[in-house]
């Protein structure tokens, strides 16, 4: 009986309680926009001999680690590794296959970066440090006239928001709302914009409905469409889940396609911004989103919502709850894409330190 009283008093609760925990399919269970496949598909070159992968691997805490085996036990779902532009690792477990959907989860956070710099670069945002009232006037009242689009980017807002506290909290309500531009319309302060970095998805969710404003009659998605999954040569369609009224896109979590079409980020990452010939993103967008800033309280490793990997090495990540992976290294020219159901046995430090045993084996 208490559940159904829980699950009775609001629409999104009431979701949390059905679907429980959090999963790489929920991109079924979510209203979304379609991404249509590129009528000029981009197929990766592939190069898939024997002895490009070492067959087995150490690292950390493990050691001569049969890859395959490793790969399969601890839950992962896809695991492709470019490098010098061809495709030199392709492996499906646990049920996945190359044309199967899964959910980006916060991995997609440094995918919508890529717009915020295409917009930047367009003219359709002024400046990263404009205050964000100056596209959200709703909330001058409470003390946002300080908060820019950089402390966005930076995870250095300052909004009264935890990542993962209780059934009752904004992170689930933005993960199971209805309409998430009115939690967004509703955040407060909790301290000064560029005090300290702290880790929150409603940053990325300010940075979407300002978006969605600059775009408008265009949607984030046909944005997406237009500029980056078209140009891009996506073999697959896609899903952008919106909130249940249909009215936002959750671009902090929840974008769905082929493991393939993933990868095509890490590929455009390591060309600067350019793709045979055509120029996508901004370089200058790409450098600021690589390298070290710690002004306005940002921390040496999240910058424009990526992950630096290292301080000394230049390579750097996109990462999603549950162990979804996407590995940059463009010292060695080479990315490399994880998917799973969850990050298995390993701490994300640990899938970092594979990443990196990984980048100076592949040949």
């Amino acid at each position: 009986m208490p559940l159904i009283l829980i699950a009775g008093a609001s629409c999104y609760l009431g979701r949390a309680v059905r679907y429980n925990v959090s999963s790489v399919y929920d991109y079924k269970i979510f209203p979304g926009n379609e991404l249509t496949a590129s009528g000029q598909p981009f197929h990766f070159e592939k190069d898939l001999a024997a002895g490009r992968v070492p067959a087995t691997l150490s690292f950390g805490r493990f050691q001569n680690q049969k890859l395959d085996e490793f790969l399969a036990a601890n839950d992962t779902l896809a695991f492709l590794v470019l490098k010098d532009d061809r495709l030199v690792d392709e492996r499906y477990f646990n049920g996945h296959s190359p044309t199967a959907l899964s959910m980006s989860f916060s991995l997609g956070k440094s995918i919508h970066s890529l717009l915020i710099g295409i917009a930047l670069a367009e003219g359709k945002i002024g400046s990263l440090d404009q205050p964000v009232t100056d596209y959200l006037p709703e909330l001058r009242d409470r003390g946002f006239d300080q908060l820019t689009i950089r402390h966005c980017l930076q995870m250095t807002s300052g909004i009264r928001y935890k990542e993962w506290d209780n059934p009752f909290g904004r992170h689930v309500r933005l993960y199971y709302g209805d309409d998430i531009e009115k939690e967004i319309l509703g955040f407060t302060l909790k301290e000064p914009p560029g005090t300290r970095f702290e880790y929150r998805s409603g940053d990325t969710m300010l940075l979407a409905l300002i978006l969605k404003r600059v775009l408008a009659p265009e949607t984030i998605t046909q944005y997406l469409q237009r500029k980056l999954w078209t140009p891009l040569g996506m073999e697959g369609d896609g899903l952008l889940c919106t909130d249940y009224a249909g009215k936002l896109e959750k671009v902090y979590c929840c974008l769905s396609a082929r493991a393939v079409d993933f990868l095509k980020f890490g590929r455009l990452m390591l060309r600067q911004g350019e793709w045979d010939g055509t120029r996508i993103v901004p370089a200058e967008w790409v450098r600021q989103s690589t390298r070290i800033d710690e002004s306005f309280g940002s921390v040496w490793y999240y910058q424009i919502q990526w992950w630096l990997a290292s301080k000394e090495r230049g390579d750097f990540m996109a990462v999603g709850h549950l162990g979804q992976y996407l590995y940059v290294n463009p010292g060695k020219n080479l990315a490399v894409l994880r998917l799973g159901r969850s990050r298995g046995d390993l701490a994300f430090e640990e899938w970092k330190e594979l990443f990196t045993a990984l980048a100076e084996q592949v040949r």
